[in-house]
């Protein structure tokens, strides 16, 4: 827990969730799970993308909360100017998502 609480400057957020973190899942709703099994749970019916999908829009609902308790406060003169800009995420099986 403490490695989360580690503050360094990013520029860029990967997730990722593997066999051990899936296999701590199950043992917690009281399954237990090798990592063959998990394997095979992860690419039944394309979980894995559905998986990674949730994580994106989670991410991005976390973000744009956060952008929001953020910016309302300021005063309209302090605001930048928007400009476009592109976003590419490249999911676990390599299909690009490109936000403008």
């Amino acid at each position: 827990m403490s490695e989360l609480k580690k503050k360094c400057w990013r520029e860029k957020v990967t997730a990722e969730i593997t066999v051990t973190h899936l296999q701590q899942f199950a043992q917690e709703i009281g399954t237990n799970l090798s990592a063959a099994e998990v394997a095979q749970f992860l690419n039944q019916n394309g979980l894995a993308q559905n998986v990674w999908m949730h994580m994106m829009q989670a991410g991005e609902r976390y973000i744009k909360s956060n952008l929001k308790t953020k910016f309302v406060a300021l005063p309209p003169a302090d605001r930048p100017t928007r400009q476009a800009a592109i976003v590419e995420w490249r999911s676990a099986d390599c299909h690009r998502i490109h936000i403008q």
